[in-house]
């Protein structure tokens, strides 16, 4: 049996966002198959950061005393990749987030998701508490805007370097994200010239 060939891609994501919650059970589903060999880099970029109305303020350099949304997870997940686990916690932060509703602003939910995907302890809390813990996210994102135009996510960038904003409207499981993930390559990464296709919403019957 032939190996497929390999899919080597970025995805530019924040936990906040739910399209990255469907996406990453996308690809999840497709690695899962064994039908298709993906090769993925998740890479840091902040919707609070593009919200953002002050132009001098950032996510990374806001003090450690502000309450920053989305900022907390961030820097577990890097702290997750500097024990080599990243992908150990990248989805448990995600089903906390959007299966579990529970806030990762909160230190206490997070320990636990660290915890429950077996990092170690005391590393884990002294890398949270790195003042340079956030240098990944403040590359990430500044690289995604400045050099690809990145603009939201989940945000797909390619080995040619095409990329791609895309929205699932559900979670796609089993034999159909397969299916989904190809018709995705074929627009997103095979046919640039195609720069955006958005489906209408129909009005609500009052």
């Amino acid at each position: 049996m032939a190996v497929p060939e390999s899919i080597t891609f970025e995805v530019f994501f924040d936990y906040l966002c739910p399209f990255v919650y469907r996406v990453a059970g996308l690809i999840d589903a497709v690695q899962r198959s064994g039908r298709q060999n993906i090769d993925v880099r998740w890479r840091y970029f902040s919707i609070t950061q593009v919200n953002s109305k002050d132009d001098g303020w950032t996510v990374w350099s806001a003090p450690a005393s502000e309450r920053v949304k989305g900022r907390l997870a961030f820097k577990a997940a890097e702290a997750a990749r500097r024990q080599g686990r990243f992908d150990a916690i990248h989805r448990p932060l995600l089903f906390a987030r959007h299966r579990d509703r529970l806030d990762l602003d909160e230190p206490e939910v997070v320990e636990q998701v660290a915890a429950e995907s077996g990092l170690e302890a005391d590393r884990f809390r002294r890398d949270l508490a790195d003042p340079q813990i956030l240098e990944a996210l403040a590359r990430d994102h500044t690289h995604a805007v400045t050099e690809l135009g990145v603009f939201g996510t989940p945000t797909f960038v390619f080995s040619d370097g095409t990329s791609a904003y895309v929205r699932l409207s559900e979670s796609v499981e089993g034999d159909g994200a397969v299916e989904v993930f190809g018709r995705l390559l074929s627009v997103a990464a095979s046919e640039p010239r195609i720069l955006e296709i958005k489906r209408p919403r129909r009005p609500t019957p009052l």
